[in-house]
């Protein structure tokens, strides 16, 4: 069954977009002087922002699942962008840190695995497109005996 979501922008002045959800959530999108005043995150940085989320509500999600004592997580998403317009990504890097106790590296790139082939429909849609890479750290949190 197909599902239907819904976002829209109102135009606050000069390059200031507000964005809605469904769900009411409000996102400042902007762009740098002189165009803009950078009251907002920019559109670009929008699309890396979601693939980021959306992969790591996978990941973490997956190994919780696989019993993982996950403590912390994180993405950074890196894109270059091509010169000529469209100002399009030709490659996105996702820096993946988790740290968690005894963490098994095989069940986080088998997390990662799934997100990217099956289960983060950004991904999906992006790979289309789009060289994605991403490489994943695992480390012991802070003050875990060795």
């Amino acid at each position: 069954m197909s599902e239907e979501l819904t976002a829209g922008v109102v135009w606050k002045g000069k390059m200031e977009f507000e964005g809605r959800s469904d769900f009411d959530q409000a996102i400042r999108i902007d762009v740098s002087p002189p165009q803009g005043d950078d009251h907002g995150t920019k559109p670009m940085e929008l699309l890396l922002i979601s693939l980021a989320s959306c992969a790591g509500q996978v990941i973490v999600s997956l190994l919780r699942k696989m019993r993982q004592d996950v403590r912390t997580f994180s993405i950074k998403a890196s894109g270059v962008k091509q010169a000529d317009h469209p100002r399009i990504f030709t490659g996105i890097r996702l820096d993946i840190e988790v740290s968690g106790p005894n963490l098994d590296r095989s069940a986080a790139e088998k997390a990662l695995q799934l997100a990217e082939e099956k289960y983060c429909p950004v991904y999906a849609m992006l790979i289309k497109s789009v060289d994605v890479r991403a490489a994943i750290s695992i480390s012991e949190p802070p003050g875990t005996p060795a």
